[in-house]
């Protein structure tokens, strides 16, 4: 015995393949790929600009922080060029290219503190919480994904 499904209209059945970001998501993608690109372009100008030869590890951070940059300017465009909702996945992924991105930059910050003897709590009072916050967001959208993936299975009847 076969179940009846509700047919579509061929307008609503192109609605649901090509799904569009919402304004909101466009601009947020497009506000993550300029702030990408600007960050970038502004890091690669302050290297570029030194007078002189810079030591190893300020090379070494010049190049993480421009890494950075580029990625969340690749996030941005690959959202923007995917056209879709920001799936639970996308939402792990942005979470930790925050935390890498926030942890790295922390550590900077303290082991350049710590070289010269003073701002050690400056430099923590201003990375911490922003680990913070991009750990409790990777946590969430851990959780939320396995949440959805648990629902999928119930649904699907695949239920170990």
């Amino acid at each position: 015995m076969s179940e009846e499904k509700p047919r579509l209209s061929a307008q609503e059945l192109l609605d649901r393949l090509e799904p569009a970001l919402s304004l909101r998501r466009r601009v947020r993608a497009v506000a993550t790929l300029v702030a990408g690109v600007a960050g970038a372009l502004f890091v690669i100008g302050l290297w570029a600009s030194e007078p002189g030869p810079l030591p190893g590890r300020t090379q070494l951070a010049f190049g993480l922080f421009t890494a950075f940059c580029l990625g969340w300017a690749c996030y941005g465009g690959w959202l923007l060029t995917r056209r879709v909702p920001l799936f639970a996945t996308d939402r792990v992924v942005a979470g930790w290219l925050a935390l890498a991105a926030s942890a790295v930059t922390t550590t900077l910050l303290v082991v350049v503190a710590v070289q010269r003897g003073e701002g050690l709590g400056v430099a923590l009072g201003a990375g911490g919480p922003v680990v913070a916050v991009a750990l409790a967001l990777t946590i969430r959208a851990h959780v939320r994904r396995a949440a959805l993936l648990r629902r999928r299975r119930e649904l699907s009847g695949d239920e170990p």
